[in-house]
């Protein structure tokens, strides 16, 4: 069985892949192989396995980039939502908003307050234009009624984060915790619908702009007509797999949760964030360089 990860090894998706992979090895005694096929976004494994025989033995890392490409690229090969199977969710993760302590604001209203006073004098972080950490921030910007400046980073904009070049970003909780709890960058908010377990005396970014989500997800997708008893065992053994003490322990580590879902309910979730980051890419007309 190979699990396609459209991304680079060491990376979040790829770090629970492996995990899942080993689990469900050691599970059904069959071996589950991670294959890291990275490039374009995503977008090249991702082709992989659309393209793929639908016969159970090739799978798809599948994450919130996907979703947010579907909106960002006119020339893909492959449709995500006709061409690729849902099969089980896998981990969901909160970013963080994170401000250097110089910015004026000890709280999410403040910092909304202080935005709204100094329109377009704050910038935030971003791994690149269209990636998670971005549209997370436009979103934010959008729901909040405020005007922030994205500053798309290729490499590790923490650095200047950490340094005042930077104000404020919508980062990993992972990336950024053991700067929060030393009092290197202040949290204001999680993006998550609730609060994280990682960081339990932050609110929820919701909590002042209702309806604010912006998870971060991982998931399992295969080629689109994978038989329906392949795909409903697979996602049985994953299920089985994710409620595993052990397992939950170490996503935990990573600041992620368990996402445990049906193939319909993973369905219909993956379609429900296409049609909102697509919302979001065409408002704030984000563009790939």
């Amino acid at each position: 069985m190979r699990i396609i990860v459209p991304y680079p090894p060491g990376i979040a998706p790829d770090i629970v892949a492996r995990l899942v992979a080993q689990a469900l090895s050691e599970r059904l005694k069959q071996q589950f192989v991670v294959d890291n096929r990275s490039g374009g976004a995503s977008n090249v494994g991702t082709s992989i396995v659309a393209h793929a025989v639908p016969d159970g033995y090739t799978l798809l890392v599948v994450t919130t980039t996907n979703t947010i490409n579907t909106s960002l690229y006119d020339n893909l090969d492959f449709n995500l939502i006709r061409d690729i199977a849902p099969v089980a969710g896998l981990v969901r993760l909160s970013l963080v908003l994170a401000v250097n302590p110089s910015v004026p604001a000890q709280t999410l209203p403040e910092f909304i307050a202080y935005a709204k006073a100094n329109p377009g004098k704050i910038n935030y972080a971003s791994v690149g234009s269209g990636a998670a950490t971005n549209v997370a921030g436009e979103l934010f910007k959008q729901m909040a009624g405020i005007n922030l400046v994205n500053v798309p980073y290729r490499s590790n904009y923490m650095p200047d984060l950490i340094s005042g070049q930077v104000q404020a970003a919508f980062t990993p909780i992972l990336q950024s915790v053991e700067y929060i709890r030393a009092g290197t960058l202040r949290a204001l908010a999680v993006t998550g619908a609730t609060r994280s377990e990682s960081l339990p005396g932050i609110p929820a970014a919701a909590e002042f702009v209702p309806g604010y989500e912006a998870s971060v997800w991982d998931a399992l997708g295969a080629p689109a007509n994978t038989p329906a008893d392949i795909v409903e065992a697979l996602n049985m053994q994953v299920n089985t797999v994710l409620s595993d003490p052990a397992l939950k322990a170490q996503f935990a580590a990573l600041g992620a949760e368990p996402m445990l879902m049906t193939p319909a309910e993973f369905g219909k979730y993956i379609a429900a964030e296409t049609e909102k980051w697509g919302r979001v890419v065409k408002t704030a007309r984000i563009k790939v360089d």
